[in-house]
């Protein structure tokens, strides 16, 4: 299994693995205690993350909760050009990541802020409406446009797929790294997308067979922090589920996960450092 990637010619070791917090520039995010709004919530977040031990920083100005407004491709670079320039003002030599599913959103945050990951929450479709735009671009043999603006732009690319079993996700993950292999992306890094198009009992599933996912050779990142599979079995809500959370991503270090993407770094921080005790 891979566990390095390149980041502005740079090789950067996932053997220990990292920890990515997530900043939302986004006022109807599903967990309310992420979204940062002005420029002293965004600076406030940032050097939290790094000051708990995060390396990398996960920006996001497109809510992708059941139900939020889909904003316009405009008023994502929007929201965006105003968390990035925050964020580089303030924490300069942080890993920044972004997450967006729009090939132009990506080509605005590397050209413009020096984006260092490019993270992806629709396997390549240009909608994250319904899986079936994806599909579809299967079928005809399709390169998706996000994946010739990621090889266009160089940087590393996180493919998170919305697929809701072991062997569908590695069969479709399988040919999306040809096809971007093919393009000359170098750097993959693969979300299995707990929450996104899967059952709470698949999630599980997947969570439970995802040393398997090692045979990809690709770094693994995993994003289950506070979301509904946790407090959808154990009751309450995203307010209530950082125990939940720890205790998944203790799983999922042990499993192989190579990043984890969470709301609470601190905590994921001393999961890492415990877990690579044993």
């Amino acid at each position: 299994m891979n566990n390095h990637i390149v980041i502005k010619g740079q090789l950067v070791d996932l053997s220990t693995p990292r920890v990515m917090g997530i900043l939302n520039v986004t006022p109807d995010s599903f967990y309310a205690g992420s979204r940062k709004q002005t420029e002293a919530e965004i600076a406030a977040r940032v050097e939290q993350i790094v000051s708990e031990g995060g390396t990398m920083i996960d920006v996001g100005a497109f809510s992708t909760r059941p139900g939020a407004q889909q904003v316009t491709e405009e008023e994502e670079m929007r929201r965006l050009r105003f968390g990035l320039d925050i964020v580089r003002r303030y924490q300069g030599g942080a890993i920044v990541s972004v997450d967006t599913f729009r090939p132009e959103v990506a080509r605005m945050a590397v050209e413009e802020y020096g984006a260092d990951i490019i993270n992806d929450v629709s396997e390549g479709g240009e909608s994250i409406a319904t899986t079936s735009s994806i599909s579809l671009d299967e079928e005809k043999g399709d390169v998706p446009a996000m994946f010739r603006m990621v090889a266009r732009l160089q940087v590393p690319y996180v493919l998170m797929s919305v697929r809701g079993t072991l062997k569908e996700l590695m069969v479709s993950t399988a040919a999306k790294v040809y096809q971007l292999q093919a393009l000359g992306v170098k750097d993959i890094i693969l979300d299995p997308g707990f929450g996104f198009g899967k059952t709470l009992e698949q999630n599980y599933r997947l969570l439970g067979e995802m040393d398997k996912l090692k045979e990809l050779g690709l770094p693994i990142l995993v994003g289950v922090s506070r979301k509904s599979m946790i407090y959808k079995l154990l009751g309450g809500s995203p307010d209530e589920s950082l125990n939940g959370t720890t205790v998944l991503n203790t799983v999922a270090l042990m499993k192989g996960a190579s990043i984890l993407r969470v709301h609470d770094v601190k905590e994921a921080v001393e999961a890492v450092r415990l877990v690579k005790s044993l």
